[in-house]
């Protein structure tokens, strides 16, 4: 397939730049259709393909017309949270590949309705987890793989990201997180920290997630944002947030390793994925880039002790093929560079004609920690079973 004829639905701040930074670059890229609920958000995307000097797409407030289109290849799905899986059944039964924003599911059901929409129409579905193409958890997967850390015990991430401006302006900019921070307690966005915990311990692969265990702090950031910001008049300030300001996520796998996640998104920090990996042989620590080795790093002379080092000492030996290419021809894209290369492999299978790399059943195990948690965190804590979405295919690393 020379050229790649793409749809876009959902065109708010992460789809205008999906189309501005990922999409309209590559000149084997067609953007054929756009679509989103909101007018004003089509007419530009339509003149910012137009600028490209490529055709005026097909534009649309109704993402089944998008899908009606015969001469559309790939459909990229960047809209608000809550129909995401909707959308991607129906792309999918309409045989065009499919690619989803990440974002947390809201029933088990839905979930299981992603696997047999994909494995009855045998299209392709692709979770968009830019996170599990950033150039330091592939540093550390290429690690893992060559046993610097040995047998791996536990991992730890976390969606570390102050929201509170975003959250609390979310109606005037038609933003989502707004009525789901107001209506939902849970993990509610876990992929960017799971993505490349799962792929560390081949979860689907060879290994899959059993169990997990939620709770939730008090949720007080929001309303002590509101006051300080908009005063005590605002109508949000007495509004009630169901979302606790601090998710804990404990993760058992079949193999035996543990998983912590963490969502932290309502009170004042700085950014971090807090990506952690333990080995026998030793441990990666992203919050202060570094790695400590059994037999190297715990080395002490009487009272003093060398507690760390760094990460980038490694980078030579350790940077990961792709990273190695991409620097070699500039990075391009947005969060470092990771959305171009999530996009490009996407691209690739649809130019190809072959499988996903991030595929419907660990998007399916991935989102379900979402509306698992929300489970989990209702009943305090209470263990709930995580779905086995391969039916067993995972013993023999499919």
């Amino acid at each position: 397939m020379e050229k790649i004829r793409v749809g876009i639905i959902g065109l708010g701040g992460r789809g205008f730049d999906v189309l501005r930074d990922n999409v309209l670059p590559r000149s084997y890229v067609i953007v054929t259709g756009v679509c989103d609920k909101y007018d004003d958000r089509c007419e530009k995307a339509v003149e910012t393909v137009k600028a490209t000097g490529q055709p005026s797409p097909f534009s649309t407030t109704d993402y089944r017309e998008l899908l009606e289109l015969s001469e559309l290849d790939a459909v990229l799905i960047t809209c608000a949270w809550e129909p995401h899986i909707e959308i991607a059944c129906a792309a999918m039964k309409a045989g065009k590949y499919t690619a989803v924003e990440v974002g947390g599911a809201y029933s088990v059901d839905d979930c299981w309705r992603l696997v047999r929409t994909h494995e009855e129409t045998g299209v392709h579905c692709m979770l968009m987890e830019n996170c599990c193409y950033g150039r330091v958890e592939m540093m550390v997967l290429n690690m893992a793989r060559q046993g610097l850390f040995g047998e791996i015990v536990h991992c730890r991430g976390g969606y570390h990201h102050d929201l509170r401006n975003e959250i609390t302006h979310g109606r005037e900019n038609r933003h989502y997180r707004f009525r789901n921070y107001l209506h939902r307690n849970c993990e509610n966005y876990p992929t960017h920290e799971l993505g490349p915990i799962a792929q560390l311990l081949d979860i689907n692969r060879g290994n899959r997630m059993l169990t997990l265990n939620s709770v939730a702090s008090k949720a007080v950031g929001l309303h002590s944002y509101i006051m300080d910001e908009f005063g005590p008049e605002h109508d949000a300030a007495r509004m009630n947030f169901a979302q606790g300001d601090v998710v804990t996520t404990i993760i058992k796998c079949a193999r035996g390793e543990t998983i912590t996640l963490t969502l932290d998104t309502t009170l004042p920090r700085a950014y971090s994925r807090g990506y952690e990996v333990h080995g026998v042989k030793g441990m990666f620590m992203e919050d202060n880039m570094s790695i400590f080795l059994d037999k190297k790093d715990n080395a002490f002379e009487f009272d003093k002790r060398k507690l760390w080092g760094s990460a980038d000492e490694y980078r030579a030996e350790y940077e990961h093929p792709i990273w190695k290419q991409s620097l070699e021809e500039g990075v391009r894209g947005g969060h470092g560079g990771m959305d171009w290369l999530v996009f490009s492999d996407f691209l690739a299978a649809v130019k190809e004609g072959k499988p996903v790399p991030i595929d419907v059943y660990d998007m399916a195990a991935w989102m379900s920690v979402s509306c698992l948690s929300e489970a989990s965190v209702a009943m305090g804590g209470a263990p709930v079973a995580i779905p086995d979405f391969t039916n067993g295919r995972w013993i023999s690393a499919f």
